[in-house]
C-alpha cells in the first residue's frame, strides 16, 4: 500500500516509507532529533479554527460531517502539497502520513482524508 497513515509515536516499519506529520502543531516536549518523521507539513493539517471547532464543547462543537467538508474545502489550496506526495508515489515510494498521539480513530482523522485526497490525485494521473 503506497499510502499508509500512523500517529507519530507508532512503532515505525521498515516498509513505512517517506514519513510525514501533518499536524499543525508539532508535538510538545519531543526534541528535534527525537523527531519520528522526515519531513513536517503544518500545511497538511487542518487550520486551528478548524481544529478548535472540532475539539469544542456544547454547541459550538461541530460534527464529522463538516469537519470533513471544511478540511477538504482548506486543502484545496494546498494542491501543490498533495500532488508532491502523490509524484513521490509514482515513483515507486511509500508515504506514511503521520498525526497526533491523541488520535486513535483513523477513521475520525484528517490523514484519511488526506490519504483520499492522495490516492484521487493518483487515479486522476492513470486516466
Amino acid at each position: 500500500m503506497p499510502v499508509k497513515t500512523k500517529r507519530w509515536n507508532d512503532p515505525m516499519g521498515s516498509d513505512d516509507g517517506f514519513r510525514v506529520l501533518i499536524c499543525r502543531f508539532r508535538p510538545r516536549g519531543l526534541r528535534r532529533t527525537q523527531a519520528t518523521w522526515d519531513e513536517w507539513c503544518k500545511d497538511l493539517g487542518p487550520s486551528p479554527a478548524l481544529l478548535t471547532a472540532f475539539r469544542a464543547e456544547g454547541r459550538s462543537k461541530i460534527g464529522w460531517s463538516e469537519y470533513r467538508r471544511r478540511y477538504l474545502a482548506e486543502m484545496q489550496d494546498r494542491g501543490p502539497l498533495v500532488r508532491a506526495l502523490a509524484d513521490r508515489i509514482r515513483r515507486g515510494g511509500t508515504v506514511t502520513l503521520l498525526c497526533a498521539s491523541s488520535c486513535t480513530d483513523e477513521r475520525r482523522c484528517h490523514r484519511s482524508l488526506l490519504r483520499e485526497l492522495i490516492e484521487r490525485e493518483l487515479r486522476r494521473a492513470r486516466d
